[in-house]
């Protein structure tokens, strides 16, 4: 598989041949530049720090050794936080004042891959034109330390931190959670939620916590992604167990689908929609400003309208969506996969944040999550995609749809295509970090959303 280099970092499968997977020397040159960026943007300071942390995946510990020993070579002080969800990372990078950080986490993918999620000091990931100089950077340029310039390696955890300072957050509710007497199964696919997510289920006042897949040894007992194909395990387990809810989310902890009590997915593009629904009203109309990205569900916009509020859309990515709300200053934003953003907590997605909002609203409403998903917009989404195994024309492939799709209101070349028609849409992009086509259709009816998908569909795949 192909290294893949994007917002996201980079990231590859591990093993195989330099430039075509992730493999040591790759890392270390990538490290490499990137502290080598950061000294010369910094040049004013005696020592660089930036702050590293990874998930539990089975490549995590020998590509954080890599990491490790490349930015002490450097001159770096490092502040190790060892295992820790990708949002607590980001919070540790502002909270350490430092320079940079670092995130080990190939997030949802697969077993065999891993990444290196380059963060700014802002706790942020960089952005594409700080990442294309990192990556033009010349390394016979790169000049390595002395032995008695070394850098140093300082260990902390900033798990209770990170619970901390949610808990802190005037939206939640902690005694209202208490009161509803909660049974709760957790799914955290043997990785990080297993060290985060049972301590901030506690001090919310959760009654009783079930966890399953809770060894953190990366071996991910099911594909790792928290949609609704790879939750079928927990649904059984919530109905097995009686429980109130049910919590599934990926190894790096800043996404998350939610399972009712009945074992039924609440969906992971609901995930944002129910936190919007509660946490809007705490602010004056006009600044109830939200943002997701364009393949996020309709149903964001609908409640944020229902609020009297105002609904922006960005490209997909979460550094996308980011920018779109530092522009128009949202108080809240995400994505359909599960990821909330909350700038008032740090401007990154995270899954610990969004279940705590998320219990918040369910015991202030004191109603099942049934009985919330039935009070939110029902729309019928269709996530679909196909293998891009060659070199495609996008710009052609864009003209054609559009060609094709003769009925629409309105489109958008934002990123890839998004068609907006009455009673639905449709976006095809080409994704940041496989080697796919992703088609988004969501409509009014199931029928009319499936009609969407398969067209565009067939229409792509004659092209290929």
């Amino acid at each position: 598989m192909p290294l893949i280099k994007s917002i996201s970092g980079i990231r590859g499968t591990i093993g195989g041949y330099v430039e075509e997977n992730l493999t040591p020397i790759d890392i270390v040159r990538f490290i490499s530049r990137f502290a080598y960026y950061l000294r010369e943007e910094n040049k004013d300071k005696s020592n660089i720090r930036i702050v590293i942390g990874r998930d539990a995946r089975l490549s995590g510990l020998m590509i954080r050794n890599l990491v490790v020993g490349t930015l002490v070579s450097l001159g770096c002080e490092v502040i190790d936080i060892g295992l820790a969800a990708t949002p607590t990372v980001e919070l540790a990078v502002i909270n350490e004042n430092a320079d940079g950080g670092l995130i080990i986490t190939a997030s949802h993918n697969p077993i065999e891959w891993n990444a290196l999620k380059p963060l700014n000091k802002n706790g942020e990931f960089i952005d594409k034109a700080i990442l294309d100089k990192v990556l033009s950077i010349n390394e016979k340029n790169i000049n390595y330390s002395s032995v008695s310039n070394l850098g140093k390696i300082i260990y902390k955890d900033y798990t209770t931190y990170h619970v901390n300072k949610i808990l802190t957050l005037p939206y939640i509710d902690t005694k209202k959670i208490k009161e509803k007497n909660l049974k709760i199964v957790l799914d955290v696919v043997n990785s990080i939620g297993s060290k985060i997510l049972p301590p901030l289920l506690a001090k919310l006042g959760v009654r009783e916590t079930i966890v399953i897949n809770w060894e953190m040894n990366g071996t991910f007992a099911h594909n790792p992604e928290p949609v609704s194909q790879n939750i079928k395990d927990i649904q059984k387990k919530v109905v097995e167990y009686k429980a109130d809810l049910g919590i599934v989310v990926d190894p790096d902890v800043d996404r998350v689908c939610f399972i009712c009590e009945n074992g039924e997915s609440f969906d992971e593009e609901y995930t944002i929609v129910a936190v919007c629904d509660y946490i809007l009203p705490f602010f004056p109309e006009n600044k109830r400003i939200t943002v997701s990205n364009l393949s996020t569900t309709n149903a964001l916009k609908i409640i944020t309208l229902k609020h009297n509020g105002k609904h922006y859309m960005s490209a997909v990515g979460e550094l996308n969506v980011i920018k779109k709300m530092k522009e128009v200053n949202a108080i809240i934003g995400g994505e359909g996969n599960g990821g909330v953003i909350l700038p008032e907590l740090h401007y990154g997605r995270d899954a610990v944040l969004a279940i705590a909002l998320f219990l918040s609203y369910l015991a202030n409403l004191n109603i099942t999550p049934s009985q919330l998903k039935s009070k939110l917009p029902k729309l019928y989404l269709i996530k679909d995609k196909v293998e891009l195994n060659k070199d495609l024309n996008i710009h052609k492939l864009i003209n054609m749809l559009l060609l094709n799709f003769s009925n629409f209101i309105s489109y958008n070349l934002e990123d890839g295509l998004r068609l907006d028609f009455d009673n639905g849409w449709i976006h095809v992009r080409i994704s940041n970090t496989e080697k796919i086509i992703r088609i988004y259709s969501e409509a009014d009816s199931l029928e009319i959303a499936k009609n969407l998908n398969e067209k565009a569909k067939t229409l792509i795949m004659n092209e290929l």
